[in-house]
This record gives C-alpha cells, sequence and structure tokens, in this order.
C-alpha cells in the first residue's frame, strides 16, 4: 500500500506535466525565458534523465549512474516535441517498471545516490519531491508560454468553493 502511494504520486505529477506541455506550442517547449535560464524541453531532458538513472536498478546500484550526462541534459535545443516526448516517457517508464516492483518491506531497505546511503523510503521521498518541483517549473513555463486560452491544470483562479464541493484531484478513497 505504501510503494502504492508513491506510484500514485508519480503518476499524478506526470499528468500535470502532460497537460501543461500540451498546451504549447512545439516551439515553446524550447524557449528560454530568461537568462541562463532553463526551457521546458531542458527540465524534461533532466527529470528524464534523473528518473532513468536513479531507477536502473535501483536496488543494486548507486542512483547516480557513470553513464549519465547531467550537464548535457541542460543543452540548449532545439528538440522536437517527439524527442521531447521520449525523454519524458523514458523516465516514467522505468519509475513504473522499478518502483512498480517494489513491495512495502521493501521501503526499509538501503540505497545509495552519489555514495550516500538511504532506505528505499528516503530516496522515493526524495525523488517525489524532486519530481513535483520540476513539474512545478515545466507548469509555470507552460502558463507564460501558452496562448491565452490556457486550461487551468488544478483549482482555476475564484473556483476553490466550486472544486471543494467535488474534489476531482485528490487522493481517491482508501484502498
Amino acid at each position: 500500500m505504501l510503494v502504492r502511494d508513491f506510484l500514485d504520486e508519480y503518476a499524478r505529477y506526470r499528468a500535470i506535466g502532460d497537460k501543461a506541455m500540451a498546451q504549447v506550442s512545439d516551439d515553446a517547449l524550447n524557449r528560454v525565458v530568461a537568462p541562463d535560464g532553463n526551457s521546458i524541453a531542458m527540465i524534461v531532458r533532466h527529470l528524464g534523465g534523473n528518473l532513468v538513472s536513479r531507477f536502473t536498478d535501483f536496488l543494486t546500484a548507486d542512483g547516480e549512474k557513470p553513464w549519465r550526462n547531467r550537464d548535457g541534459e541542460f543543452m540548449e535545443g532545439p528538440f522536437t516535441r517527439a524527442a521531447i516526448d521520449q525523454a519524458w516517457s523514458k523516465g516514467w517508464q522505468v519509475v513504473e517498471r522499478e518502483v512498480g516492483a517494489l513491495t512495502d518491506d521493501d521501503l526499509g531497505r538501503n540505497v545509495t545516490i552519489r555514495g550516500v546511503p538511504h532506505t528505499v523510503h528516503e530516496a522515493l521521498s526524495r525523488s517525489v519531491t524532486h519530481a513535483s518541483y520540476h513539474v512545478g517549473q515545466i507548469v509555470l513555463l507552460a502558463r507564460m508560454l501558452a496562448s491565452d486560452d490556457w486550461k487551468w491544470i488544478t483549482i482555476p483562479k475564484n473556483q476553490s468553493r466550486q472544486y471543494n464541493a467535488n474534489p476531482v484531484h485528490e487522493k481517491g478513497p482508501v484502498r
């Protein structure tokens, strides 16, 4: 049940990112809006690379793989939407496969990230937080770069009362 909670949170953030990126043009995915800033494409490549590195051989190998090129994840494009989608999907697929194979008993086991030991629970908490941080950046950039017909992903402004009457984005019933 606890591992399922992590998977549900990952799925929620993936869906938020999907909805945000769907609202921007292909060109906007590569736009850098501040000096020395990141585009949506760069953030997606980074998050995808992080997830693949962290979760490949999750229980048996360090989470920072020697083959990962973290600095290369932040290279400016242009990158096609297909390439961005591939980096995004690949990262989430590794998460779904590897975290999906865990049991709640695995949460107390140890893994390493950059040689530092963490419990599986700590590593998953750290990873979900990292993913949510970057998905938030993607949403902010998408909102800035989207056309005027932005469709709210969560609770629209001035509609909290209506949302609270039917909280569709909240976690489902206890399993």
